[in-house]
């Protein structure tokens, strides 16, 4: 019969480690040595997710579950260890919070939709971090998160004030304005005014994205997929011909990139018929 291990146990494991005849690696780890790995493990358990979705591997997704709670454990283990904090600390704060952020559940105010409910965390948050302007929770978005994440929540802050286009075509019009804009400091060859005016275009197309409800973060990814899947076309059906796309003209390349793109879309409206 397999060992069956409590929160406490794993607990235990990372102390053990980090005593002073553990392991290394993890005795001479700190926050921020640890920093680069936990925003590693969060975006693998983030793939974990798309794959369960896709497949419904929940092996992989509670493996890289398991590698997020490890980091979190790291920490907290460092900062007992620094006198700082403690797990029960951690669970205590974070208890709390859930209970005073859903007061549609835990207390007498009502929120029956998704909505209200989601209004009522961000009315209550802005209240907990004393933010008396817009500004303030702007400037409390994360600048560590993904460029594409971060600029939407901004956004979306902007938006709860009326500061927002009106639909989707005044938005795909700022981002032909700003995709001008960028060619414009190209033809002055202005590296730095390019810089800048390039940013412009990509906080549009992410401020476009969020009129079609769509994650920019996302899109982006699967576009690259997409891309490489493309890609991999290319060099196969080339070397079935004897050919290597570093001695192909872009002509060439072009001609079995639109082939894969039509393949693409046949397969696309044969599933979307079958559906």
């Amino acid at each position: 019969m397999e060992k069956e291990y409590t929160f406490d146990d794993f607990k235990n494991i990372i102390a053990r480690l980090r005593a002073a005849d553990g392991c290394p690696w993890d005795r001479v780890q700190t926050h921020q040595s640890l920093r680069d790995c936990m925003i590693e493990e969060a975006y693998e358990a983030a793939e974990g997710i798309d794959i369960y979705e896709a497949s419904g591997d929940a092996a992989n997704l509670c493996e890289e579950l398991g590698d997020v709670l490890l980091q979190v454990v790291m920490h907290v283990q460092i900062a007992e260890e620094e006198g700082r904090f403690t797990m029960g600390d951690v669970l205590k704060g974070i208890s709390e919070k859930m209970i005073r952020r859903h007061p549609h559940v835990f207390g007498v105010d009502g929120a029956k939709t998704p909505e209200a409910a989601l209004e009522n965390w961000e009315d209550i948050k802005k209240k907990e971090k004393h933010e008396d302007t817009l500004t303030e929770g702007m400037r409390r978005v994360a600048k560590s998160l993904p460029a594409n994440i971060r600029a939407a929540k901004v956004q979306k802050k902007a938006a709860r004030v009326g500061f927002d286009f009106s639909d989707y075509r005044q938005t795909a019009e700022k981002v032909e304005e700003e995709l001008q804009e960028v060619l414009e400091a190209a033809e002055k060859g202005d590296a730095s005014q390019i810089f800048e005016e390039f940013g412009d275009l990509m906080f549009s197309a992410v401020n476009l994205s969020r009129f079609f409800n769509i994650n920019a973060e996302n899109a982006l990814t699967n576009a690259t997929e997409k891309f490489i899947n493309r890609f991999e076309y290319i060099e196969e059906t080339a070397a079935k011909k004897g050919l290597n796309p570093e001695n192909m003209t872009i002509e060439q390349m072009d001609e079995l990139w639109n082939e894969i793109k039509h393949l693409n879309e046949i397969c696309l409206r044969n599933f979307k018929e079958e559906d």
